[in-house]
């Protein structure tokens, strides 16, 4: 499949994880794209094993001046910019009023304010190629969590933010969705289950097999990332895709 063929994405936090995934699907399928991290080293070396359809930038998503640089740069290496995923995130594992508010700052600055000033420093490169957008949210922006309070409230943002975008970039021919995911196989969900387990007391592979059978993959959540950046979801704006194996569908 080559439904992504001669598509110039940028991908935040593409270092790792997810976006690590999403680069790699992206390049199968015959895209080139731009690796965005604040990692630059770690960023480098991922281009590097994905080969000359991969490059790289460093990129704190929270300056707005580096995300006008990383789309500066995306534009002038690639020839234009078709795709954006706003990939970046960080979690803190906390009860909600315990939090420090330099790391409640630091958690919405990253997950929220990173997808909105990537959406507005990409725009007039999107709007020239008629391009789309991809948000990483998650179904904790759909429901209240224990020890998640701010990373919900920051993935709720996400969601409005993708839909209030959607509308208003309709006109333009920018498509603008996201992208939902439960637990997923990754460093960031490896982090959260020590700190969930240890406040709990419960251990962290029976809640997810419970609430959710198993582990999601940072493949699978690649696949709707690369659907939705793709022609197939022409018709498809202001959406949010859940996948999390029935965790949000469950009240038991």
């Amino acid at each position: 499949m080559q439904d992504l063929a001669g598509r110039r994405a940028l991908v935040t936090g593409g270092a790792r994880g997810i976006g690590r995934a999403v680069a790699e699907l992206f390049v199968e399928r015959g895209a080139t794209v731009m690796l965005a991290d604040a990692d630059a080293e770690e960023a480098a070396g991922t281009a590097a094993a994905l080969g000359d359809a991969a490059r790289s930038v460093a990129c704190d998503v929270t300056v707005g001046e580096q995300v006008a640089g990383a789309v500066a740069t995306t534009v002038e290496e690639l020839g234009g910019l078709d795709v954006l995923v706003n990939n970046a995130g960080i979690e803190i594992v906390q009860p909600l009023l315990d939090m420090r508010e330099e790391d409640f700052r630091r958690l919405t600055s990253v997950n929220l304010t990173g997808v909105w000033l990537g959406m507005k420093h990409a725009l007039p490169a999107l709007a020239e190629s008629r391009g789309t957008i991809v948000n990483l949210a998650s179904v904790a922006g759909m429901n209240g969590c224990p020890l998640l309070g701010a990373y919900c409230a920051s993935k709720a943002g996400v969601i409005q933010l993708t839909r209030t975008a959607a509308v208003e970039l309709r006109d333009a021919g920018i498509r603008v969705n996201a992208v939902c995911p439960g637990f997923v196989d990754t460093a960031m969900v490896d982090r959260a289950a020590v700190a969930i387990e240890a406040a709990l007391g419960a251990s962290f592979p029976e809640l997810v097999a419970a609430k959710q059978g198993r582990l999601g993959t940072a493949a699978e959540v690649a696949e709707t990332v690369a659907y939705l950046a793709s022609d197939r979801a022409g018709w498809t704006t202001g959406a949010h895709y859940v996948l999390d194996g029935g965790l949000s569908a469950s009240l038991l």
